[in-house]
This record gives structure tokens, sequence and C-alpha cells, in this order.
């Protein structure tokens, strides 16, 4: 492909993208995935061109743009170079016509740039939320003599928490095919720490997903006790199975979820469980390193709904909690009324209950838990409420 031939490739690429935002379908990765494929004439340096234009122009544009030209053209406002690839040629994008719409520069759609301000993200704080995220692994306790890696890693504040640069091949890595190590962000791995779960507990991961929390979970335990990973999405909780097998966590159960009728199925663990992790479904503002369409997706009613979500959840998961026992309340978003609010707003319907501010190696307080933010602690963004039961 020629360089003018991706600047126009980008720009159909984008239009999917935009679509999908506006429509609830299908994310960026995949719609880029799914694009190649149907062309296999573009190289392995055109499809990392486009990505990197396409994804350029998301990270640049903060309302969602009318389409992936007007888009792409600001960032020519900002690149002449790139400006001078608008040429006309065959395959290429066509001239600029200096009347013609350009997408406007920003963080986000300006009510959630507001009420990221709100939740003290702004600026370099703000600005930071679309970074291009490094690749983090943890190293899995469970097999941590059989550590050997092609690349050393820096370490970061997680104790097990090992960074690469974005883009490095972990999945080729023995390392990885044999579960002595599993990506995820050290913000996450801090989460997991926070959780403070001791060989012999009996912990539920309430929202569990593929299950990456679970199996860091395990690893802190050395195999002692029981991890029950529970989730709605059947799809996403059948991925734990081979990857518990692969880490050697012999302790995670797993449990499927009828939405609305949780409890239904989670009877026998009622008041008996030594901690609860609430990783609840939430804006994603703290991952847009690596999502960062997510933000054109979100409205005021979707937060809303969300925080509805999250307020039962945590109602429910206070029920599995014996006395004595903690609830982990953990979002990865930066917006005050999935964080900080809705652990005060726990407190104060549930009489009794405290918060136990989790003191971790980075990040710091903020409001009745602790808070990880990009700019601050170079993870994703977090916040962890520590919740204990009386």
């Amino acid at each position: 492909m020629t360089p003018a031939a991706r600047v126009q490739a980008a720009i159909e690429v984008l239009d999917l993208v935009i679509e999908a935002a506006r429509s609830g379908g299908a994310p960026a990765d995949r719609i880029v995935s799914d694009w190649f494929r149907t062309r296999r004439f573009a190289g392995s340096s055109d499809r990392r061109a486009v990505r990197e234009l396409a994804y350029g122009a998301i990270r640049a544009c903060g309302e969602v743009p009318d389409s992936g030209r007007a888009a792409m053209l600001h960032l020519a406002d900002r690149d002449q170079s790139l400006a001078d690839l608008f040429d006309g040629s065959n395959h290429g994008a066509a001239p600029i016509n200096p009347d013609e719409p350009v997408a406007a520069g920003g963080i986000a759609p300006a009510w959630l740039e507001q009420r990221l301000a709100a939740s003290g993200i702004a600026g370099v704080e703000a600005a930071a939320l679309l970074d291009r995220a490094p690749l983090d692994v943890r190293i899995n306790a469970l097999k941590a003599g059989s550590l050997d890696l092609p690349q050393a890693g820096e370490r970061t504040a997680a104790p097990n928490g090992l960074r690469y640069p974005p883009g490095t091949a972990i999945e080729q890595w023995p390392a990885h095919r044999d579960g002595v190590i599993e990506v995820q962000d050290s913000g996450s791995q801090l989460a997991c720490m926070a959780v403070g779960a001791r060989p012999g507990d009996l912990v539920v991961d309430l929202c569990a997903g593929a299950g990456g929390k679970s199996l860091a979970l395990a690893a802190a335990m050395d195999n002692r006790g029981t991890v029950l990973a529970c989730d709605i999405d059947r799809a996403r909780l059948s991925k734990l199975a081979p990857r518990a097998e692969r880490a050697g966590a012999t302790i995670i159960d797993t449990r499927l979820l009828d939405p609305g009728r949780e409890l239904v199925a989670l009877a026998d663990w009622v008041g008996g469980a030594d901690v609860v992790l609430v990783d609840a479904p939430c804006s994603g503002t703290g991952t847009w390193r690596r999502n960062p369409e997510a933000r054109w997706r979100l409205s005021d009613k979707a937060l809303s709904r969300l925080t509805e979500v999250q307020a039962r959840l945590l109602d429910m998961a206070m029920t599995l909690v014996k006395p004595g026992g903690r609830l982990i309340y953990v979002t990865c978003s930066l917006l005050d009324e999935e964080g900080p609010r809705q652990a005060e707003a726990f407190l104060a319907r549930h009489p009794g209950w405290c918060a136990d501010l989790p003191i971790l190696p980075a990040g710091r307080a903020h409001g009745p838990g602790w808070r990880l933010t990009p700019h601050h602690d170079q993870t994703d963004g977090f916040f962890i409420a520590r919740l204990a039961a009386p």
C-alpha cells in the first residue's frame, strides 16, 4: 500500500469504528482485525501503519467525529506531511477541501470531560488517559521457580509485576504458554493485593469475567482454600478453566449466574465467605489507554444504569460475607459516582460496616478508598474500597 492508500484505509476503518460507537457495535480492535482479514494484500507494515493512524485519530478527537475523514483531517491539521497525503492518487484520499468539516480535539465528549474534572481528573491527569498503555504481566507465584524470560522487563509497583513495551509478543513466549506469567495490568494486580486473600480463605470473585483476578487470588492463597469465580457471561467464564489449568491454579471453582437471580445460585455461600470481590461493571474510564473509542460509547443514561447495577451488586455481595469478613469493591473507573460515592452510599445504607483503607505500593487515598491513575501511578485507572463487615 502507498502512504496515501494507508490514509484512505484508516479513514474507512474509522468510519466503521464511529458507526459501531454510535450503535453499540463491535469494539475497535475487532473492527480493525476484521477489516484486514478481507484484505490480504495488506502486509504487516501496512496493518501497523493503518492501525496507528486510526488509533491516533481516535485518541485525538474528543467528541464523536462526523466521519472517519473528519477525524483524519484533525490529525492532518497538525501534521503537514499527513495533509500532503490527501493527494487524490489511486486508492488514496481525495484532496482536502478547505471548507469541509474537521473533527474537534479534546479528551472526551464535553459532558464526560466535565464529569472527570469534577472527579479530580483534569489537565495532565486527563491527558494521560489517552496515552498508549504498556504491556504488564504478573509472575505466577505458583510457578515462579521456573521463571525464564527472553526479556527481563521493568519491575512495577505490584510485587509480581513486570512491564514491557506495547506490542511485545508475550503470547509467543514459553513462559506464557506454560502459565508462568499472565498478562495483567499492574493496577489490576494491586487491586488483587487489596483483597488480602490468605491461604485457607473462602473467596468469592463475584464478577470474574475470564478470571484474571481469580488466578491472581489463587496464587496469593498458595492453592489453599477456595476461590469461587462467578459471572453471568458464559462465554467469558468458560475461558477460566483452561487458564487455571495452565497456571496450576487448582482451587478455583466456577459458577454461572442468572442475571437478577444471582443469590439463588449462591444460596450455599450466604454468610460464608471470608472475602467477596466485586470487580463491578463500570464505564471503563480508567482503561481508555487500551480502548480509547470507549469514551464515544458512554452516555449519561448508560452511566446511570451502571451505577444502579453497582449498588445492587454491593448489596447482594454483602449477604455472602461472614461476620468480620471483607467486601472489596473495585471499578476501573475514575468517575466519583462509580467510586467513592458508591462506597459512601453503601456505608450509609448498612450501619455497622466500615471502610478499611487498603494502603498499596502505588496510588493514594480517595474518599473511603484508594485511587490509581495512569498519570500518577502508570497503571490503568482504578478505585478500590475495602469494606469490613461487623
